[in-house]
């Protein structure tokens, strides 16, 4: 784009942020409200924007994955998380991690996710997690960034380009969130049903 960032439309984040450390310090000091139900309350905040992604695109797939560590991965195939260069041709991402989505966010007319709770974005999963991996793939390159409750630990790193496009998603929630009831795979198959054009499929590898 090569335009000044400040001068980029926002639209679900704020293009001119990058990290909002109140914001996050804010959903990780109250677990209760922002992750009810726990873990499986985060899955379900990342599987929308898959389903975001499918419904621009006529049907997407998700994949997701319970690892034995306590870690899960969601792989979606969309278009990949927008990355733009600004006016001095460096690479930006649009913040999702680390600042509100402005659609949803404090918004008493936020739309519930399928499990019932109001929908608040991908930065309360990344405020909630030890640490979280994002690794985004675009027709226009393909990238990997690391986080710690939501706080980059690492730049955007280059990585081969496989020809496909899309977002993964690989966080290792709180400790304290992963006490809560059990998530399950049917119980994310059936909530996932609330998104009909979206393909969903879910591993259980934590007793393997």
């Amino acid at each position: 784009m090569d335009t000044p960032r400040a001068s980029w439309r926002n639209t679900t984040h704020d293009w001119a942020g990058g990290v909002d450390l109140d914001h996050l310090e804010h959903v990780r000091r109250a677990p209760a409200t922002f992750a009810p139900g726990g873990v499986q309350h985060l899955v379900i905040e990342v599987v929308a924007y898959a389903a975001d992604e499918a419904e621009c695109g006529n049907g997407g797939h998700c994949r997701v994955t319970l690892h034995a560590d306590g870690s899960v991965t969601i792989a979606d195939d969309g278009r990949g998380t927008d990355t733009r260069l600004d006016e001095h041709g460096r690479p930006v991402k649009k913040p999702i991690m680390a600042t509100k989505d402005l659609r949803f966010f404090d918004r008493p007319d936020a739309p519930p996710l399928p499990d019932g709770h109001p929908r608040r974005g991908m930065s309360v999963v990344a405020a909630l997690s030890t640490w979280l991996v994002h690794t985004n793939r675009r027709r226009n390159g393909s990238w990997t960034q690391r986080y710690a409750h939501g706080v980059p630990t690492t730049g955007l790193e280059p990585i081969a380009d496989d020809g496909t496009t899309g977002t993964v998603v690989h966080f290792l929630p709180d400790e304290s969130l992963r006490t809560a009831p059990d998530v399950t795979t049917d119980e994310l198959a059936r909530l996932s049903s609330a998104w009909p054009q979206l393909s969903f499929e879910a591993d259980d590898r934590r007793n393997r």
